[in-house]
């Protein structure tokens, strides 16, 4: 098995020699993990230059999605744009004397000894390494720095490299350490590959977000009013509820039910779910009455509280309950960009409760929803399977049977995915989706993620066998109308170490974390940019824009723009002054889809002279009503198509009706 036996594979230094028997495969730059060497690599050539350069104390300096940085520590000088020609010197100087990496292996207390003069990496040597341990460190030139490795043979192999920002970072961190400055770098093994990459970089500055969205008046930021949070202009929020339109009308078609929950929770329900211990300094926290009230920052716990709001039966599940509540998260200032990185936000949010026979049907219905949506906006996109960690909630016979039932449903989708072994969340594995867009780069929107967890810790449940209403009534008691807690939680605080006992003839549902867009706000920030502000017409917030050839026809094109419109169709026209070349250009600038030009001639035929965008010369005339039919379907991608007549109505085979007990559930076939 390929993906099992690359999980086991241990990278290795080209130049060290083997210490037993194995199987040899080469590395090339292609390889995400030759890649990652090659950057990492880089940033040891970067952190020489450097040192050499500026003196100071170098901290850490590892490779990262798009490149690498090293952060330095220069007390209260402060780097700039005006240092970059200086460092890539250095860098160039280092990549033509073709230094060695050589790799050394060091005691703890010759680790401690060697860099004494480094509090940076004296903290580094205490934290990481145990005393009486070994450790290794890489010479590079002059430089000697702790690392794991592995390294490219020598620095001459790094051919092209490439200053591209800098930035201030805090040690560990953290606001309460030193201030350091960082340089990001990028390198690669011929100067063609980094002008490609240097030419990619000039398209997504074109192609930025926020750049769009201020060009086409779609949102914009106030850090004095409201820091990390949105405004959005009436043609944002254009395309902001069609996405959510698109999202709902899926969930109708897919036996999704949407439910609204509170903006603000009392402390219990995250102490419950156990956000309190592990997220509270990432939410946004305030007083009411001397309680301790949060603004949420997740829907799955409240959820959890719409699941165990009354008794349930087998019979529901699964049950697949979507939001889109506004969520807070309270983001680092610094850390803040456009729409990628929010404090408000909105996602698709959706929590399918099912059985554990349900997982892999469940689990194939989600990979298909995500498929569906990603074709639709032309995203390729990747899929990895993400195993037990050390650290993991649940025996490991339940984690072995429910990363089988998402490896068959991998399988069974026909597409290629990887193991992402260990990389599971605490509470349960994982499929995570990567989309890339238009200029092959990637980014993690959606997932499908399995949890044991919120299950146990909210003492969710439901019925297995038949039971009479009563009993099965006395046999749970959810919260009551006036908020009263249930059996599980008496007090109302958090949940207990101890697993709750569940009576005979009751199980514990599985929940399925499910996203695809993530956030909106971040989704609008990737469509804009892969589409470069040029919106498919159907999520346009600019679709047409009629023009007046002259004053007479100013009425007339008011008719035709009211035509678009009384049929949902985002229209305008432009009454203004101007010629009819230069409105036209405005309209063209402006992104419209199409353009519809009027005149005394098509007012007298009840037509419109057609131009669409991307298109060099005009469509000609077209009569305006079987225009107007044409957009309506061109602004119905499949899930908003509405069904044209009733299907004959057929009857369905009849099922056998078998009797369920406790060990084992039935199946979606068995009521």
């Amino acid at each position: 098995d390929d993906d099992a036996e690359a999980s086991k594979a241990q990278l290795w230094d080209l130049t060290r020699p083997f210490e037993g028997s194995c199987k040899l495969e080469l590395i090339k730059f292609d390889d995400p993990r030759g890649r990652d060497t090659f950057w990492h690599s880089s940033s040891h050539v970067l952190g020489a230059a450097l040192e050499s350069k500026f003196g100071g104390l170098l901290t850490i300096g590892p490779s990262v999605e798009s490149g690498f940085y090293y952060d330095m520590y220069l007390g209260e000088r402060r780097l700039s744009e005006a240092d970059f020609p200086a460092i890539e010197q250095g860098v160039e100087r280092l990549q033509k004397s073709d230094q060695p990496f050589e790799r050394l292996v060091i005691s703890h207390e010759e680790a401690l000894e060697l860099f004494e003069g480094n509090p940076f990496k004296v903290d580094l040597i205490r934290r990481k390494v145990v005393p009486g341990a070994l450790t290794t460190a890489y010479r590079c030139g002059e430089l000697i720095d702790l690392c794991r490795g592995p390294h490219l043979p020598s620095t001459g192999r790094v051919k092209a490299f490439s200053v591209m920002k800098n930035s201030s970072a805090y040690w560990l961190g953290s606001a309460d350490n030193d201030s350091l400055q960082r340089i990001y770098g990028v390198s690669f093994p011929s100067a063609k590959e980094l002008k490609a990459h240097q030419t990619m970089l000039e398209q997504a500055k074109e192609r930025d977000h926020r750049r769009i969205g201020k060009q086409q008046d779609l949102f914009f930021f106030n850090a004095m009013v409201s820091p990390g949070s949105c405004f959005w202009t009436s043609h944002g929020t254009k395309i902001y509820n069609r996405l959510q339109e698109l999202m709902r009308a899926e969930y109708r078609n897919r036996g999704f039910d949407e439910v609204i929950t509170p903006n603000i929770y009392s402390a219990n329900i995250f102490k419950r779910s156990g956000h309190y211990q592990n997220y509270k300094d990432d939410m946004y926290g305030f007083k009411v009455e001397g309680q301790e009230w949060f603004l949420k920052p997740m829907n799955c716990p409240g959820h959890c509280v719409v699941f165990d709001s009354k008794p349930r039966s087998y019979r529901e599940l699964p049950m697949r309950m979507a939001s889109f509540g506004v969520l807070h998260r309270n983001e680092l200032s610094g850390t803040l960009s456009g729409l990628t990185r929010v404090r408000r936000f909105q996602q698709d949010d959706a929590h399918i409760f099912c059985r554990e026979d349900q997982i892999r049907s469940e689990v194939s219905s989600a990979l298909q929803f995500v498929f569906d949506i990603y074709d639709l906006f032309g995203f390729e996109f990747s899929l990895s399977l993400s195993t037990r960690p050390k650290k993991a909630m649940g025996s490991e016979e339940l984690w072995q049977r429910a990363e089988a039932q998402l490896t068959e449903a991998l399988k069974a989708s026909g597409r290629k995915w990887a193991i992402n072994k260990g990389d599971g969340a605490f509470y349960g594995p994982k499929i995570d989706i990567q989309l890339q867009d238009a200029l092959g780069r990637k980014h993690q929107c959606g997932t499908v993620q399995l949890d044991f967890q919120l299950p146990l810790r909210f003492n969710l449940k439901y019925q297995t066998v038949r039971q009479g209403a009563e009993n099965m009534e006395d046999s749970a008691a959810p919260a009551d109308a006036e908020g009263e807690t249930s059996e599980a939680d008496p007090e109302g605080g958090a949940a207990s170490d101890a697993e709750p006992v569940l009576q005979p003839g009751y199980a514990r549902p599985v929940i399925l974390h499910r996203a695809i867009l993530g956030s909106v706000e971040r989704m609008t920030g990737v469509l804009a940019e892969h589409f470069a502000g040029k919106w498919p017409f159907w999520l346009s917030p600019r679709q047409c824009m009629v023009v007046p050839v002259s004053e007479d026809a100013r009425e007339y094109a008011s008719y035709v723009r009211e035509a678009l419109h009384s049929r949902g169709l985002h229209a305008e026209v432009n009454l203004g002054d101007g010629t009819l070349n230069k409105k036209v250009r405005e309209a063209q600038v402006a992104q419209f889809n199409y353009i519809l030009v009027v005149g005394k001639e098509e007012e007298e035929k009840m037509t419109v002279n057609l131009r669409q965008r991307g298109e060099k010369q005009p469509l000609g005339e077209r009569p305006l009503a079987e225009l107007v039919e044409q957009l309506e379907e061109e602004n119905r991608p499949r899930a908003l198509r509405r069904p044209r007549g009733l299907e004959p109505f057929r009857r369905a085979t009849p099922t056998l009706v078998v009797e369920i007990n406790a060990a084992a559930p039935a199946s979606a076939a068995e009521e």
